[in-house]
């Protein structure tokens, strides 16, 4: 790990001031992912901005009906409220599927939403990444990919987003409140916080330089029944292959979100027209710009069953 410089702030302005004259400043709350990337060398900010003392840790009621969760609030405690379990069940869901309890202790909400891809080649240092080294090239176009994005990749990147609460936020219609630098407040659908690699896969949310989350606001709840499925290659800890995020309706309409298959929590409104029709309809629409590779084709057929196994779950 390098040297580095500590400070801790005051405010969420504060935090943001300090972030944007620092070229090297990271913010850094529970730690479950920086720390182990600076310890790799993978991260190396050479000033880190303690925001553990700002009053972002509250579960708030908001006036429209919906719910307002702290950036600092821990995974573990927000997957316990009352609130969520009751009307964001899909919420809990996907926290409680995420890590070990411990990890959930420490890990926040803000942080949840910025962890970094776990694409072997990523924690590889020997090895060329555009996320880590822009302009390297990417070592797992070609290489083993099994485990890796098969929609909304390119050319520079197929890495996947390993979030199971991005996911389920992005089914929920979420909204990222952050401060700017000067002070100001700025909204930011979940739906646009996450940015797909391009050219540019290291720049991977909407946030400008110093710019700090404060809150993630649901709206109001929406009902139906909540499910949340993760197929992966061991019971715990472990991370996605894919996971299905769905509300469904006593209609049969509702809502679809994806994880494991993208560089960002994977939804297609279109596709969720075709809920009625059964899985096939919704996942062809959810991947029909696929870009698999012969290693990790197999998701697109995972997807399907996955979610028709949480439709039929949801319709009893």
């Amino acid at each position: 790990m390098k040297a580095f410089t500590y400070e801790r702030v005051a405010t969420p302005a504060e935090a943001a001031a300090a972030a944007a004259k620092n070229d090297g400043a990271k913010f850094i709350a529970g730690g479950t992912n920086l720390l182990d990337l600076m310890k790799l060398e993978i991260e190396t900010p050479t000033h880190l901005i303690d925001v553990n003392r700002l009053a972002l840790d509250k579960i708030e009621a908001t006036p429209e009906g919906g719910l307002r969760i702290g950036a600092l609030v821990r995974n573990t405690d927000l997957a316990a409220h009352e609130g969520v379990r009751r009307d964001y069940a899909l919420l809990a869901r996907a926290l409680l599927a995420g890590a070990s309890g411990q990890l959930r202790n420490r890990a926040t909400t803000a942080g949840n939403l910025l962890q970094r891809t776990r694409c072997p080649y990523f924690y590889d240092t020997a090895q060329p990444c555009n996320k880590r080294t822009p302009g390297s090239g990417c070592s797992a176009i070609g290489g083993f990919s099994r485990q890796l994005a098969v929609v909304g990749v390119s050319d520079a990147c197929i890495a996947t987003h390993p979030s199971d609460m991005a996911v389920a936020m992005r089914a929920l219609d979420a909204v990222v409140e952050t401060v700017k630098p000067g002070g100001e407040a700025r909204t930011i659908s979940i739906a646009d916080f996450h940015r797909l690699p391009g050219n540019t896969p290291h720049v991977e949310t909407a946030l400008e330089k110093g710019e700090l989350i404060a809150a993630v606001t649901l709206p109001p709840p929406v009902g139906g029944k909540h499910v949340y499925r993760k197929v992966r290659d061991r019971a715990s800890y472990a991370f996605a292959l894919v996971s299905v995020a769905a509300i469904v309706q006593p209609d049969g309409s509702g809502r679809v979100a994806v994880g494991g298959v993208a560089p960002k929590p994977w939804r297609i409104e279109g596709a969720e027209a075709d809920m009625r029709r059964g899985a096939k309809a919704v996942t062809d629409g959810l991947f029909a710009d696929a870009r698999p590779t012969h290693d990790n084709e197999f998701k697109r057929t995972l997807a399907q069953r996955t979610l028709g196994s949480v439709l039929t779950e949801a319709r009893g």
